[in-house]
């Protein structure tokens, strides 16, 4: 990126953010420590479950569009790839820079793929939205080895049903960051673990003729292939560095610093 520049000149960021490393939380909410519950349903094959979930999923697309067009003002290059999974489940990898935009833009970036996203478990601990969030497509991160295998089962059936299951390695929400964090290679087990192709999106950021917050220009590559040649640790870690480079050259396209993120010495 072109820090400290915009389209027409220099910039100051807004605001400028200190950190130690990248596990550093900038979002936190008072549900921060809230754990998955015992005997969370992970795979729900009730009918009316189904259908509920189906519908809501309806309302959330509707919602989807005009957020991320008038309030986000998203623009989606080269989402025609994502044809390239072939009716196949795939895995969408991303950028975390957006508290909000990050929960509902992949269902735009997918269609007409239903799209399912891991999500911190804290995050059913919101009031009334909480419980909701596993309808409309939240899958809670295990929490221990027991959890594990019932997550596990969750992305199994979700592949199995053509779904696609998005994915932020870099875990932490920096909102309007510009570059990419590293990536745990553990992230990248699932795409070889099934044999699935996997895509990335990468979001970036531009300044717009009116206002202060920048636009968005979000970038989809892929496919990317688990390499069969490898074993699963070497596929691995191959599909995480291939991802992470495109990801780290597409941020290239930011030329605008909202916020600023300075490691502190």
């Amino acid at each position: 990126m072109r820090e400290g520049k915009s389209d027409s000149g220099p910039v100051t960021p807004v605001e400028v953010k200190t950190y130690r490393d990248y596990s550093d939380d900038f979002v936190e909410s008072r549900h921060q420590d809230a754990a998955l519950p015992d005997g969370f349903k992970w795979v729900h094959h009730n009918i009316f479950y189904r259908a509920a979930a189906a519908f809501l999923y309806v309302i959330a697309i509707i919602v989807t569009f005009f957020y991320t067009r008038l309030s986000l003002h998203i623009t989606v290059v080269n989402r025609k790839v994502i044809k390239e999974s072939k009716g196949s489940g795939f895995f969408l990898y991303g950028n975390h820079t957006q508290p909000e935009g990050d929960a509902f833009a992949p269902a735009r970036y997918a269609f007409p793929s239903r799209v399912y996203c891991v999500i911190s478990a804290a995050n059913l601990g919101i009031p009334i939205l909480g419980r909701f969030l596993p309808l409309i497509g939240g899958i809670p991160a295990p929490e221990s080895e027991t959890q594990m295998k019932g997550f596990l089962r969750a992305l199994q059936d979700h592949i199995k049903r053509r779904h696609c299951v998005v994915i932020y390695p870099e875990a932490h929400v920096w909102p309007w960051c510009t570059f990419i964090r590293p990536f745990p290679e553990g992230s990248f087990r699932y795409p070889v673990m099934f044999d699935v192709p996997a895509f990335c999106v990468t979001t970036t950021y531009q300044k717009r003729r009116h206002g202060v917050k920048p636009r968005i220009t979000a970038y989809v590559d892929g496919p990317f292939y688990p390499d069969p040649e490898l074993g699963r640790k070497e596929a691995q870690k191959k599909l995480c560095d291939e991802i992470h480079a495109r990801m780290c050259s597409r941020c290239e396209n930011s030329t605008y610093e909202y916020v600023k993120y300075v490691r502190e010495n």
